[in-house]
């Protein structure tokens, strides 16, 4: 068995959620999905897969390998049977995805689809009923930022972009902060500046204050929106401070109207994952997912 076999089955196993199912997709037993599992572990020296009675669960080392190979793998896919691309773009899918990613970037990489014929169908909302969607059959494919819960066994995920997050307030905000107690001690430092928040939980700017700083932010909160485009805006306007991505970000930083308040060397990043349905998917949703990953791979961390 060459290398090729043995990266195919792994790509089956990390978008499958398990050594059964892989085994299933690829027409094999399952002690011989073990096995070429085994093997490649062997060859990388390193492990895979945590396995347990819910599944195998990736390893960092299996993220780094999914991201790096499942792009090259799916072209040749693509490759032997590109005469079917044109009819693909005759179909309909159903897609489901953040709001703010939808507007900065999916749309716009999906445009050169839909002049070719295909009809787009996009569901705007959070990832987790997204997610149920498509697994009741609602959806064809959602951008998440979570990987599907394992009670979803029916579904598979790709790894499909980073997202780098940013702490971020106008330019008076940034004055009222004392350079050299941020350096010494940031929680302190920026605990005076209201949030604008995505969710009353805090979770995106909850998580970046326990990444960088391994506490919970102590500041009050300002403003609760449930979408990151107003959250921009209040940020803007001056309402608080908060955590976006970048590539949402950006535009308001280079036009000076926001400036970031903390740069650390490691950005904090989120994974989004492009989810289908375990079962072979219908043409033109195999070619939006490829095309889609195709794009991501010139784009880098958003």
């Amino acid at each position: 068995m060459n290398e090729l076999d043995l990266l195919t089955t792994f790509l089956e196993i990390y978008r499958r959620g398990s050594l059964t199912a892989a085994a299933g997709a690829l027409g094999v037993s399952q002690p011989a999905v073990s096995g070429q599992l085994a093997r490649l572990e062997e060859r990388l020296g390193d492990g895979l897969f945590v396995r347990s009675r819910n599944g195998a669960h990736p390893t960092d080392r299996a993220h780094e390998l999914a991201r790096r190979i499942g792009p090259h793998l799916d072209g040749l896919r693509e490759a032997l049977a590109a005469d079917a691309g044109e009819q693909a773009c005759q179909g309909t899918v159903r897609i489901g995805a953040p709001g703010e990613f939808t507007q900065a970037r999916l749309l716009p990489a999906l445009a050169p689809l839909s002049r070719r014929g295909l009809v787009l169908h996009i569901a705007l909302g959070l990832s987790e009923p997204l997610l149920a969607s498509l697994a009741d059959g609602g959806l064809d494919l959602v951008a998440s930022s979570v990987r599907p819960p394992a009670k979803l066994r029916a579904l598979t995920a790709t790894p499909y972009v980073d997202e780098e997050f940013l702490l971020v307030g106008t330019p008076t905000a940034a004055r009222s902060v004392d350079p050299r107690r941020l350096a010494e001690d940031p929680v302190a430092a920026l605990a005076h500046l209201p949030l604008v928040t995505y969710a009353e939980e805090l979770p995106i700017i909850r998580r970046y204050w326990r990444s960088e700083f391994r506490r919970r932010p102590p500041n009050p909160v300002s403003v609760v929106v449930p979408d990151l485009r107003a959250v921009l805006t209040a940020v803007i306007a001056d309402a608080g401070i908060s955590v976006l991505p970048r590539y949402l970000a950006e535009p308001a930083l280079n036009a000076g109207s926001l400036e970031q308040l903390h740069r650390t060397p490691v950005p904090p990043l989120n994974t989004l994952y492009l989810v289908t349905r375990a079962e072979p998917a219908a043409p033109a949703v195999d070619l939006v997912r490829r095309h889609l990953l195709e794009h991501a791979a010139a784009w880098g961390p958003l």
